[in-house]
């Protein structure tokens, strides 16, 4: 702005560094919102049917493109109309994050795979991967606020630091627990539950 003389190829690169730093921004004060919803407005978030077998479809649909640049795999061991009462947007969220998180991280020509079992009251789902893996020494604090495994690549990658925070309070909020782990074959693995009914 202070600087109108420069020349269209510098202004363009200005103008892209600045639309992405306030996607960034967006998306932070996004996850902030949701967070702060959680914690102190839990009244006020709706809770109705929702199909989570058609969430999960929806997320395969909406990633295949991520899917695909990296030959990942993507694979549903899920029955047909899983119904939970749930917030919409809040479960979207929990399988979206985790979707997100393994395709910034298991790594090339991975597959992710979905599981879930019906009980007596809850649904429990398996969300794993067959990729990296996370030392450790870090899985205990992988749903802290802004936690990050390795900071300069997720930086990198343009994460909030936000998401497992998030799956984890929603996956509370309806009911359930959570808990992450590697598998003995490698790759990361989060064993959730989500109660039936409120």
């Amino acid at each position: 702005l202070s600087n109108p003389d420069r020349d269209s190829y510098v202004k363009q690169q200005f103008m892209e560094r600045s639309y992405a730093q306030s996607q960034r921004l967006t998306s932070l004060l996004h996850d902030i919102s949701t967070l702060n919803r959680m914690d102190d407005a839990q009244e006020l978030i709706d809770f109705s049917e929702v199909n989570v077998s058609n969430i999960i479809s929806d997320i395969e649909r909406d990633t295949s493109m991520q899917l695909s640049a990296k030959g990942m795999t993507f694979v549903k061991d899920v029955k047909p109309d899983i119904i939970i009462e749930g917030n919409y947007s809040l479960v979207y969220s929990i399988f979206r994050n985790l979707t997100d998180n393994a395709i910034a991280y298991a790594g090339e020509n991975t597959t992710i795979t979905v599981k879930a079992e019906e009980g007596k009251d809850r649904w429990m789902f398996t969300f794993s991967d067959n990729g990296v893996g996370v030392p450790a020494k870090h899985l205990p604090r992988l749903f802290e606020r802004f936690y990050r495994v390795d900071k300069g690549r997720s930086r990198k990658m343009g994460g909030t630091g936000l998401g497992l925070a998030i799956v984890k309070n929603a996956v509370i909020l309806h009911g359930g627990t959570i808990k992450a782990h590697n598998n003995i074959t490698g790759g990361l693995c989060f064993e959730f539950s989500l109660k039936k009914h409120r």
